[in-house]
Order: C-alpha cells, then structure tokens, then sequence
C-alpha cells in the first residue's frame, strides 16, 4: 500500500515537527545529548517518506528499526537511569509506524521488538537497584500499551486499506461497466443506421430494379435487330446490358443488406464454416502468396449458427485481408503477400459462453481515424468499393445475436474477432 505520495512532504509532516521540536525545547535545556537525538528524530522524520519512496521492500523495516535505535539513544541519555526517564512515551513511534506499514503479524512481532528494546534498560539499572512488584507493574503496563497501540492502530489501517481495496475493485467494475454501456451505445447508434440506410436502401432498389429490367430488355432487343445491318449500334447496345447487369447485381446487394434475415439456425462445427469459407475466397486470389495459420481449440462445442450466412461473413472478412495484403504488396505486382491468421477459441463474452472467430492479417491495418466508421453502410476507403461488406458483416453477426470488433492492439494488420454464442437467447 505504500505509493509515491510518501516521498512529498506534507502539512502532517511539520506538525510532526513542531511536536518533536517542542520536546527538544523542554527543560533541562543542557542535556545536549538530548537535544541531538531528538534533533536526529526530526531530521529522519522528515525524510523517511523518501526512504521509503526509494526502497518500497526494505525502507518500511529500515524505518522502524532506525527509530527503536533512536528512541533508546533517548531514553539511555535522559534522567538518571534509562528505564526510569519520562521520554518512554518516544517508543511508541516505531510501534505506530510499524502498525501503519505492516500487517497485524508485522506489527506485534515490530511491537515485540520495541519492548525488548525499552526492557534492555533495564540491565544496567538491576545493577544498582532491585526491581519490585510495584516497578515490575509499571513496566509491564507501559509494555501493554505499546501492543495495544499497535494493534489498535493496525486494526484501522487494515481497515482503511480493505476500503481502498474495495473501491479500487468497484471503480475497475464501474470503468468496465462503462466500457461495455459504451460499445452497447455504438452499436445501437450502428443498428439505428443500420435499420434507416436499410428502409431507404430498399426502397431505392426496388424503384431502381424496375427500370432496369425495361432498359436491359430494350438494349437486348435493340442489339437482336440490328446485329446484321448496324453492328456498332448491336456492341453499343452490349455494353447497355453488361452494365444493367452490374447494376442488377449492385441491387442485389443493396437488397441484401436491407431485407429482414431469415435464419436456418441448427448446430454447426464453426471450424469447418470457416474453413469452407477459407476456400471459397482464397479461390479468387489463385496467385495469392499468403502463408494460412490456423489455430483452432480442439474442443469446440457446436455453435447454432446459418451456415449459409456465417459463411458470407468470413467469405468476406477473409476477401478484405486478402485485399488488404494485395495493397500492401506493392513490390509483387500486386499479389496478395504476407500471413492470414485464423483462430477459434472458447470464450465468454458479458458472462454468455461461446466461440469467438478470429481473422488477422498482415496488411498496413485500419488508421485509428477509420475504426469508427468501418462498419457503418457505404463507408469505404477501395477505389471500387460500394462500402456494404462489412456492414452486411456485421448485420448478419447481430442476426445472430453475436458481437463483431475490431481489435485497437493489434501490432500490425487488421485484427476482427467474431463472437457467437454458444446457445441462442429466446
């Protein structure tokens, strides 16, 4: 429990101060012997916070064992035998400082030692003098109140550090807490996006698709009649319908993204999705130079999932590292280059158990500036990209009742983690 705070010095401190220097200044004022040890105490006093800041281990015991030392320099040069002087009282400054550092064990074994101390007085004094019962008495009362000062002290310190513990536990919770209302306040700003873009995505596609067909069929019938006599107006008119149809499928995916899901949800062995989705998407980089770790927990339980569309997901995620390394790799023609991690481990997310998917690639990664955005509909940084594959991602995830991220402490690349829960919430 000792901090840097020990090291500055205080208000507390020179109080400490005035009351040590005040019993400097009581009479005899010419036992000098006096006066240099009290002296001492006050300088020590006043630098055993940096002691202690200095060796956080030993200075606590350095500490108190220096002021025993002192505090029987004292006693042995005040009044005409140690034992007998009204400076005893000086003991109880190792016993408090003890209590303070150390645990209530510490503190008797500390308290121990400074009655040992104070007792040893007592030696030279047998010589001269006997001791009675009623001396015998008063010391061990003095003795007495050393170990009840210590364990009374002791008692409110633990006290007071089993508080700090408590609220140090409750502000982790509390900042936790927080993190996850924070997530749970994005992606429900994301579904609300989401649900808007996907209304007004329908009905665009919707409107869009009729006229297409109209201008696709009219190209088609245009290009048949003039295919003989006009043979620019016929290639014209094949360029008309090779775009309506890349149009088309555009719709498609805007329809996609916007039409209610319809899971067929039964148990599935994540790993082979993944894996089937892993060759799916590497089939479209056939020259690719990518090194394929995988890293699966042999232990998986089923997951209740559509394969279908779990598939899509990592079709695309997958796709997207592919793409990413294909940028990275200038120097190669721009062949994807680098390594595609996989990793599927158990994992327990808000106290729900289940899989969690993990897709790292070594790609230049995602600027901190884009993390945000990433997921949100028609977001892309691809020159050709329509910014959906990611947001159809995520929506397929939250179908699913799971959680998708992507990871800020990624050394480099991009790293997602997908989350599916083990079983389904009615």
């Amino acid at each position: 429990m000792l901090d840097r705070e020990r090291s500055a010095i205080s208000w507390i401190d020179f109080l400490w101060l005035a009351f040590l220097g005040g019993l400097a200044l009581l009479p005899p004022l010419s036992e000098i012997h006096k006066q240099v040890i009290i002296l001492a105490i006050v300088i020590f006093q006043f630098f055993e916070g940096r002691l202690i800041s200095r060796l956080p281990k030993r200075g606590p015991a350095y500490s108190v064992a220096i002021k025993i030392l002192l505090a029987t320099l004292l006693l042995d040069h005040t009044g005409e035998m140690g034992i007998n002087s009204n400076y005893y009282p000086i003991y109880f400054l190792p016993v408090v400082s003890a209590a303070v550092y150390f645990g209530p064990v510490a503190t008797l074994a500390w308290t121990a030692i400074t009655s040992l101390a104070y007792l040893s007085l007592l030696i030279p004094a047998l010589q001269e003098y006997e001791l009675d019962a009623a001396g015998a008495s008063i010391l061990t009362i003095r003795v007495l109140f050393f170990f009840i000062a210590g364990i009374l002290v002791n008692r409110f310190v633990m006290e007071n550090r089993r508080q700090v513990e408590r609220l140090e536990c409750l502000s982790e919770k509390l900042e936790e807490t927080n993190q996850q209302l924070r997530r749970a306040e994005a992606e429900a700003r994301r579904a609300e996006r989401l649900a808007a873009l996907g209304q007004l995505s329908a009905g665009l596609a919707h409107e869009i698709r009729n006229p297409l067909g109209v201008i696709k069929g009219s190209a088609e019938m245009l290009s048949r009649k003039v295919a003989d006599s006009q043979p620019l107006v016929a290639e014209l008119a094949g360029y008309i319908s090779s775009e309506v149809n890349r149009l088309n499928a555009l719709v498609v995916r805007f329809l996609d993204f916007a039409r209610p899901s319809k899971l067929e949800v039964r148990p599935e062995n994540i790993a082979e999705v993944v894996d089937r989705a892993l060759e799916s998407a590497t089939a479209a980089f056939p020259n690719a130079n990518v090194k394929v770790e995988r890293r699966y927990d042999p232990a998986l339980p089923e997951i209740p999932v559509d394969r279908q569309m779990c598939e899509q997901v990592f079709i695309n995620l997958i796709t997207n590292a592919f793409q990413a390394m294909e940028e990275k790799a200038e120097g190669s023609n721009g062949i994807p280059t680098g390594t595609l991690c996989l990793s599927i481990d158990r994992e327990v997310s808000n106290g729900e158990p289940g899989v969690c998917v993990t897709v790292e690639d070594s790609g230049p990664g995602v600027p901190p500036e884009l993390r945000e955005q990433i997921f949100n509909p028609f977001f892309t940084s691809k020159k050709d990209g329509v910014g959906l594959g990611l947001s159809i991602v995520a929506k397929i995830v939250d179908d699913h009742r799971g959680r998708i991220r992507l990871d800020k402490d990624a050394a480099k690349g991009a790293r997602f983690r997908v989350f599916f829960p083990q079983a389904t919430s009615s």
